[in-house]
């Protein structure tokens, strides 16, 4: 694995980087000019090594060649999501201690609220843009295309929900390390070792680069000399044809995609040849057994289920033979072991569901919250992402549930508690219990179970009204699809919510008993 500049000298006419839906591409040689230009330029705003950046795209080329100038001139970068709330991304780049913002032109009305929201940062337009000091693209355009002096790596700072429901950064320390140096172990073993990229990959990535595993797999993918198509948005139809037209090697997917790419009509989803596929990864929330069985049957041997989050702290991987053996698996360690405990912190043998960890020896910190890095350890080394599970006799792990009732949907973490603190600021509502039910295309989706003010009716319209105030204040997806009414919610006597009770009502009975949690 080396730097694409590297590649821009051996190969620089390949394509690097394509975009499905425009066909705009990037050469090695054009994103090594690029990129050293916007490198040049965030020198010019005063940025140095260990400064931080935050980017806010759509899956563009532009974004593309921002992370790898950030990458090569040591800066922190996180990449915010534009489905957020203008309240929701100020929060991550205020957070991230940000001194510059760069945002695509497309979001020129979340652009102006950011600049009102954090007036002491500098913020620039990516794009079309009648004010020169704003200007990201005649800034960039200015600054020579050799390297900065100074190049050293910097990394991405990604942000990843609590419990709390306030978004906490993946922070890692800022160590000097040459530009071929970027990724953590976890990443490195599943693209090279398990997932054997290489300079002929042709990589396909259908999702939103601001989620940690395709910005991060695209970027292997270039540092391998591959090319990386990236599709401006997912539609399951679009990605068989350009599975069949630029004979896909790879793919990243997440099971909702595998779910509507089954619903297309058998004539249409049989018509493209996908015998070019030779890893499909898939992650980010379970798959169901049936859905898997049939994309085997579709695919062929090629799905590789991965567990592992941003946190970088380790990985466990399911080839299809594997999880063929072992249905619902999601795999064995690769880098360390899987430790399994009670809520006492001792570990449990197999077969007995409790608290997951990976006792990789690696470490990661949650920005500015040590109370939470404290509690995702169970001793140096070895961390949770706070899920449990158990393992059998062979070492493979099983997920049951999500801590903290965790809502994924459509492969984005949903955490609840954001959604019952404004709910229990309505008026009307007296208490409420948020939590995720199943979606037949999703996976999950968000519902809410409330109870009302004395004297208040419940009614559909009550209903609605209560999901547009969420929609209004919160992004989209984290506003209840459905909300249900009860004249009280389940609590102990000391007033902790029981929302496994409201929970299970609406889960379909789950096969055979899974292994009891073992308590302490």
């Amino acid at each position: 694995m080396k730097h694409p500049s590297g590649f821009a000298r051996s190969q620089p006419d390949k394509i690097a980087y394509r975009m499905a839906e425009s066909g705009d591409t990037l050469t090695f040689a054009e994103l090594d000019v690029l990129s050293n230009r916007a490198a040049h330029a965030f020198r010019s705003l005063g940025l140095r090594p260990a400064d931080h950046i935050a980017l806010l795209f759509e899956n563009s080329l532009d974004f593309i060649v921002l992370t790898w100038a950030a990458q090569r001139s040591g800066l922190f970068y996180t990449a915010v999501s534009s489905h957020l709330s203008i309240d929701e991304i100020a929060y991550i780049v205020e957070d991230c201690e940000a001194k510059v913002s760069v945002v695509s032109s497309k979001y020129s009305g979340l652009f102006e609220g950011l600049r009102s929201s954090l007036p002491a940062l500098r913020c620039f337009l990516c794009g079309p843009c009648a004010d020169p000091d704003i200007d990201w693209k005649q800034l960039q355009s200015m600054q020579p295309s050799t390297p900065v002096d100074d190049e050293v790596t910097g990394f991405d700072l990604l942000y990843s929900s609590g419990t709390t429901g306030r978004p906490k950064g993946i922070a890692r320390s800022f160590v000097r390390k040459p530009i071929d140096t970027i990724f953590p172990e976890p990443m490195k073993v599943l693209c090279e070792t398990v997932g054997r990229m290489a300079e002929d990959t042709v990589y396909l990535s259908p999702a939103p680069l601001y989620h940690a595993a395709p910005l991060r797999t695209s970027m292997v993918t270039v540092m391998l000399g591959g090319t990386a198509i990236i599709m401006e948005r997912f539609d399951a139809s679009e990605t068989l044809r350009l599975i069949e037209q630029y004979k896909v090697t790879h793919i990243q997917l997440v099971p909702t995609m595998f779910v509507r790419m089954l619903k297309l009509p058998a004539d249409e989803r049989l018509r493209y040849d996908v015998s070019s596929l030779k890893v499909a990864f898939h992650a980010a929330a379970p798959c169901p057994r049936d859905i898997k069985t049939a994309m085997i049957d579709w695919w062929g041997p090629v799905l590789v289920e991965f567990y592992a989050g941003s946190e970088a702290n380790g990985i466990a991987l399911t080839t299809t033979q594997d999880w063929q053996t072992y249905p619902g698996t999601v795999g064995r360690s690769l880098i360390g072991t899987i430790v399994v405990t009670d809520d006492n912190g001792r570990e449990v043998p197999p077969g007995i569901v409790g608290n997951v960890y990976f006792d990789s020896g690696i470490e990661f910190q949650y920005r500015r919250d040590p109370e939470k890095t404290a509690s995702a350890y169970l001793r140096p080394g070895c961390s949770t992402l706070g899920d449990v599970g158990y393992v059998n006799e062979e070492g493979y792990l099983f997920l049951t549930d999500r801590a903290a009732y965790t809502i994924i949907s459509g492969g984005v973490n949903v955490y609840p508690q954001e959604t019952e603190d404004l709910l229990i600021q309505h008026p009307d509502v007296a208490d409420v219990a948020v939590f995720g039910v199943p979606n037949e295309d999703l996976g999950e989706e968000v519902k809410a179970v409330v109870q009302l003010q004395d004297g208040v009716e419940a009614s559909s319209a009550k209903a609605q009204e209560l999901i547009e105030y969420c929609r209004q204040r919160l992004s989209r997806i984290k506003a209840p699809k459905s909300i249900d009414f009860r004249q009280s919610l389940p609590r102990t006597p000391t007033g902790k919510l029981v929302k496994r009770k409201l929970r299970e009502e609406y889960w379909p009975a789950r096969g055979p008993a899974q292994p009891e949690l073992m308590k302490g």
